[in-house]
């Protein structure tokens, strides 16, 4: 008995001094693949958006990404091609045209769900 716990003590210690050593592991890169796309995280809380309005450049990349820091909350913008659930939490899309865009939750999430709106500005 003392003759494996003392070889298990030596595994742990090789495996330790091993992982001490170890390269640090690259940083993963924005599930769409482009880490270039400009970067818009939607906070949801119950009822509100981190922000009242959201703004990007027209023509270029943009990763939009949602998190749920309270309730449970999905995302529509009108007219653009991006639907955040928790199952889908990023998704990256170029958009073309200038203008102002509506941000809602498109789960009814409770009493102020009607009122749960932010708004995207292309430039």
């Amino acid at each position: 008995m003392k003759k494996w716990i003392v070889s298990m003590a030596a595994v742990g210690m090789i495996f330790a001094l091993s992982a001490c050593g170890a390269k640090e592991t690259p940083k993963a890169e924005p599930a769409n693949g482009n880490p270039a796309a400009q970067q818009v995280k939607l906070v949801a809380t119950n009822f509100q958006f981190d922000q009242k309005e959201y703004k990007v450049k027209k023509g270029e990349d943009v990763t939009f990404s949602l998190e749920n820091k309270q309730g449970l909350h999905a995302v529509q913008i009108s007219g653009v091609n991006v639907g955040l659930d928790n199952n889908n939490k990023t998704k990256t899309v170029k958009i073309d045209k200038a203008g102002t865009y509506d941000i809602v939750c498109s789960v009814p999430c409770g009493q102020g769900h009607a009122t749960m709106k932010s708004t995207l500005i292309v430039e």
